[in-house]
Parts: structure tokens; sequence; C-alpha cells
């Protein structure tokens, strides 16, 4: 699964020499159907340059713009630390503008995918002239992946321009998002008839019909946000083509954590597309994935209950209005949580730390500062600036690192010898498609009986609680809030539902540009065509 990463290491070194230096002799004296590649095993390997690329910023700055500038999750400073010139201050306040540093790396790393997606259609449609079924699947999963990339774009900037040719340089101007809607929307249905129909460890990692049918969803899900006109029946019939598969289900209840795993992978039936991780790949190849999860939410106190080979820091937290949703005593996506007071691994032994009085309590004003104290760790719901408002800032002492409660629910690898984990990152579960169908025959007028239905095929596989009798589109939110915590999914939820210019921990902001993010900076510079969005 993950080794297509090490397989496409070679021919990734290839086609980054082919981009970085200009190339008197014919392509295909060095990429030629006698050469390379003629099975498909080694299609599969000509496609991971691309893959590679979108492995790269997905779980970091992509995480980041999707997450902390929404009510889900929260970085704040500590005693200086991570204040990082305001990065996760302006997304927590929707104060970012055209230099904020992940809004352009968001843009850098999607742009990477294009351009190393176009590299590679260009080389295998020129040097493989005759037609196959192996090389017409393979140059459609390439154009989904730079559908995907493009989805991404628009989702995140709206009005970009649209390159899908290798080599052109040229300045282009933004197309409006719904340009960029149905461009995606096309290359999606042109690539489906050709993509493998299969779902097992040969095609796990990579876009299938299923994956094509459920990034069309998505869209068609937001269409209203991206066109301003909705989509909702064409969003249920392809919600239905995946479930008329017949090849995915909902895991049980007692597989539903295991879905995050460091050993996740093709055996989750829940699983339409993932990402993989391999932090064995990330050393091979000089490039880093940035599968960083126990780094930002394993309290450092906890580095031992769970084995890991560096100290955590754990400068992320939930907010107090998102936890709100786990109100359920019987649903198991409540144990993605570390809350409260903290054990060992074996359940019962407190986990202690020991510090003096005034490192547990910078304010303190005794005159015995300097005295020890053991105290056991205790997660607490509040998020305090304690220290400094202006800067984020909650303190630097024990009360401060143990603020606000930590998701683990990439759950931590000890397997690895460095802070790069083997969780696979799904992007598109089978629960998606059916809270996806359940929420989109509401909006358009549907059964409410079958909207429940479909609900309660999912929170029978995650609650004992009784089911529901009836939902409502603020259900469906909220249990789209349980089920996807962390998976990159709440901003496009919040946005859909209206809620994105909510008030919730520090930040007031109310302003519907803050929908879409600046054009930036470097962006306008390289492109003078550019147009910056509305609002900035």
């Amino acid at each position: 699964m993950k080794n297509i990463f090490k397989n496409s290491f070679a021919l990734l070194i290839a086609l980054l020499v082919f981009g970085c230096h200009k190339i008197e002799v014919p392509v295909n004296t060095q990429l030629t159907p006698d050469i390379f590649p003629q099975t498909a095993a080694q299609f599969v390997q000509a496609s991971g340059p691309p893959y590679a690329a979108l492995r790269g910023n997905f779980s970091l700055d992509y995480w980041f713009i999707q997450t902390l500038t929404t009510d889900e999750a929260i970085l704040p400073a500590r005693g200086g630390n991570w204040y990082d010139n305001r990065g996760y201050i302006d997304m927590h306040y929707h104060s970012w503008t055209k230099d904020h540093g992940a809004t352009g790396s968001c843009w850098n790393w999607l742009s990477t995918v294009i351009g190393t997606t176009n590299q590679a259609l260009s080389i295998l449609e020129t040097t493989i002239p005759e037609s196959t079924t192996t090389k017409s699947q393979n140059l459609s999963e390439l154009k989904m992946v730079r559908a995907f990339a493009y989805f991404m774009m628009m989702d995140l900037y709206g009005n970009v321009p649209i390159y899908d040719k290798y080599g052109d340089f040229t300045p282009k101007a933004n197309s409006t998002r719904a340009e960029v809607f149905k461009f995606v929307e096309s290359e999606i249905k042109a690539a489906i008839p050709n993509l493998s129909s299969d779902v097992n460890v040969a095609t796990y990692g990579r876009f299938t019909k299923w994956g094509a049918y459920a990034l069309l969803a998505k869209m068609y899900l937001n269409a209203e946000v991206y066109t301003g006109t909705a989509m909702n029946k064409e969003c249920i019939d392809a919600c239905d083509a995946v479930i008329n598969s017949a090849k995915f289900g909902v895991e049980s209840s007692a597989n539903y954590l295991k879905m995050f795993y460091p050993d996740n992978g093709p055996q989750m039936k829940e699983f339409i597309f993932a990402i993989p991780y391999d932090p064995a790949a990330t050393a091979m190849s000089g490039t880093n994935g940035f599968m960083y999860h126990s780094r930002y939410d394993v309290p450092r106190s906890m580095r031992t209950r769970y084995n890991l080979p560096f100290t955590p820091s754990a400068p992320r937290s939930t907010l107090p209005e998102f936890y709100a949703y786990f109100n359920d005593p019987n649903d198991i996506r409540n144990q993605q949580w570390l809350t409260g007071k903290q054990f060992l691994a074996d359940g019962k032994t407190p986990l202690t730390v020991t510090t003096t009085k005034k490192g547990y309590d910078q304010f303190y004003t005794g005159a015995d500062g300097n005295a020890s104290v053991t105290y056991q760790v205790e997660l607490t719901p509040e998020i305090k600036l304690r220290q400094d408002v202006t800067t984020f800032d909650l303190g630097n002492d024990e009360i401060a690192w143990n603020m606000g409660y930590r998701n683990i629910k990439f759950y931590p690898d000890a397997t690895s010898t460095s802070r790069n984990q083997n969780n696979d990152i799904p992007v598109f579960r089978y629960s998606d498609i059916i809270l996806m169908k359940a929420e989109a025959t509401l909006r358009s007028g549907g059964s409410a009986q079958t909207a429940t239905s479909l609900v309660n095929q999912v929170r029978s596989n995650r609650t004992t609680s009784a089911a529901l009798t009836n939902v409502t589109l603020e259900d469906i939110y909220q249990e789209r809030s349980r089920e996807f915590t962390m998976e990159t999914w709440h901003r496009n939820d919040m946005i859909r539902f209206g809620k994105y210019e909510n008030s919730w921990g520090f930040k007031k902001d109310t302003d519907k540009n803050k929908r879409i993010f600046p054009i930036p900076t470097g962006a306008l510079v390289l492109n003078p065509a550019l147009k910056q969005n509305p609002g900035y």
C-alpha cells in the first residue's frame, strides 16, 4: 500500500530532473514504450510523483487551514512557544492576509501537485502513443489527482487560474469559481469510464471510480456555495453510485477507532480514497510527508504512556463549543479525546508530573515558589489567555500546557523512529457518502424518513443509544462533526451550513469574504494577470 511512494522514487528523481533543466534531446529518448512503462505495475510507478506531491502538505498546512480556522481546534501560544509570527492566531481570528504563511504554502503545494501531474501526463501521453486499457486508466487516474487538487484550490481560494498543459507558463487570469467547478466536474466525468472499479490492495491509495464519484458528491453537495446553484439531486446520484457498488460498508463500533490507527490500510471497508503515509518512504525520498499528529496532540507529559521516540508538544486543543457535540456517553467516538485526569497505559496508575509550585503555576506568589510539587495530569476544557491576550498566550507553566482537550484520533505511532507516523489519512469514507446523501435528501425536500434511516445507519455503528426518530439538518451537522473530527472537512461543513461567520473561542469576525482565502502575494508577483479575491 504505502510502498507506492517507495516504488516511484526513482521515477520521481527523473521527472524532477526533466522539470528543472532544459532538455535538448527529445523526451522519448528518456522514456519510451521499449523501456518504461510497459506493464500495469510500471504505470502505477509512473503515477508516483503526483501522488507523492499530494501526500506532502495534506496533513500539515492544509490540515491547519481547514481546521484551525473553525471551532474544531485552536493552537495558542504558551510562553512564547508556537507564536510563529501570528500564524495560528490569525487563523483563529480570521485575520489572515495575503502574506499569511499557510495561505501561501497551500497555494504553492497545490500548484506543485497540479504541475507535477501535468508533467507526468505530458510524458506518458507523448511517449506511449498507442492506446491501451492500462494507459487510459493510468492517464485518467492522474487527471483525478489533478481534479482533486483543483477542487481543493477552488474550495480554498475560489477564483483560480486553470493550467492543464505542461510547459504553459503564460500568465493567466483567475477563472471564476463556477468555471473551475465546471472544469473539475468535466475532468471527473471524463475519467470515470476508464478508472478501475476494483477495491483491493492494488488500488488502495489510488483513485478508482468510487473515489471519483465521492469527489463528485462532495462537489455537488457544496455546489450552491461554489456556483450559486444547488445540485442536491446530482449529489444523491453520485452517492448512489458508490452505495450500489456494494464494495464498501460502515465499520462497526469496534473498528471505528481502528480506522485511524498506525496499521490502518486497505482492510478498512470504509476507505474509498486514502493518502498512505510511511515514515520509511519519507526518509528514503528525502521529502517530508508531515504526518505529525502525535507531535501536535499528545501532551509532553504523556510521552512514556504512548512510548513515543520524541517529546511531543501538544500545542493544539479543541474548543468547548466543538467538544459539546460529544454529548452521548455511549458513543465510541468519545474515546478519540484526551480529557480530565490522565493515567498511564494500564488505565489505573495516575500519570504524574513533578515540578515546582512556580513551575505548576507561574503566577504563584508564595515565598516557596521553588518547592517541589507532584500532581496528576488533568486536562481542562477551557482556553484562557492568562499570560497575554495580544500574543494569544496561555502561559508557560503546567496549567497552561494542560489547557484544552486533545484529540488522538490518529493514534500515536510507537513503531516509528521519528515523529512521522504510519497512519494513513482517509479522504473519502463510506460514512461520508451515507451522511452526504442524507443531507442532500433533506435539502432537496426529499423523504425525512429516508434521511433518518441513513443517519441511523451510521449511528448504529457508533453508539448504543436509541436510534433517532427524526433528523434535521442541524442533527446531520452535529453528526458530521462527531464522525469526521480532524479529517479536514469541518470548514467545508461550517460554510455550507452558514456557521463559519459565527463566534467561537476568541473569534468574532463575521465577514463572509473570509469563506475563501486571499491569493498569496507570491502568486500575484509571479502571475500579474491574477486579481485578488474580494475583501482582501
